[in-house]
């Protein structure tokens, strides 16, 4: 299940958080990846240690809590805090799949990555390439949102950053436990939790929305994980 997230966060607080990323000092992106990943990923990264790192972080998890299609999409259990990368002059991530158990830094705490999400922070237009690709058995998709969207696909998939021809593209990535591990049915509670809401704008169907809603979180209380 790939989702498309509008609007996680607010023009002013893009425009905050890119000031504050403009003037961050970046390291190579290939020390906090895996000996596989690091033949093919070249970006730069806010050290997972750097203060501004944490403080931002917090920001956009704060914003995650406050949607409600990111919770219902996910269904959130643990979530490792979002980090920032930065591409341009041509830097790119080839095609790899994120390591299934992601530490916590500064804990002993491992987060299953069930869910891997990429928060733009530029505009497309200010930059060529950086297209976020993922293959599955849907085939090739292709990705580049609005600053302040998010896009959520499964860890399972394979995925690349194709190059940054022009200019620089900045976004925060980080991955989730789902308290639903399985895609299929986290697909199909997202699905029927969008029903739910629908008709439970309507008067004229609350009776049926109470129902659907029953079924809903009795079928989160089957399967979800604690």
């Amino acid at each position: 299940m790939l989702v498309h997230i509008h609007k996680v966060l607010s023009p002013e607080q893009v425009k905050e958080i890119r000031r504050l990323l403009d003037a961050a000092s970046w390291s190579d992106g290939r020390e906090t990846t895996g000996y596989l990943s690091a033949r093919v990923k070249n970006n730069v990264q806010l050290p997972v240690t750097d203060p501004l790192a944490r403080k931002l972080g917090v920001m956009v998890a704060d914003a995650l809590d406050r949607s409600a299609q990111f919770c219902s999409a996910a269904l959130p259990l643990k979530m490792v805090p979002p980090l920032f990368n930065r591409y341009s002059g041509g830097q790119n991530y080839g095609d790899h799949i994120d390591g299934g158990l992601r530490p916590i830094e500064g804990t002993h705490v491992r987060v299953r990555t069930d869910l891997s999400a990429t928060l733009f922070l530029s505009e497309p237009e200010e930059y060529d390439g950086g297209e976020l690709v993922l293959t599955d058995s849907m085939g090739e998709r292709r990705i580049k949102l609005p600053a302040g969207d998010l896009v959520l696909y499964p860890g399972t998939s394979v995925h690349k950053v194709t190059p940054v021809t022009r200019g620089a593209r900045t976004a925060s990535f980080f991955w989730i436990q789902s308290a639903v591990r399985d895609n299929e049915k986290r697909a199909l509670l997202y699905e029927l939790d969008n029903v739910v809401q629908e008709l439970g704008a309507s008067q004229a169907a609350h009776q049926q929305s109470v129902r659907l809603a029953g079924i809903y979180h009795n079928l989160i209380r089957f399967w979800a994980d604690s």
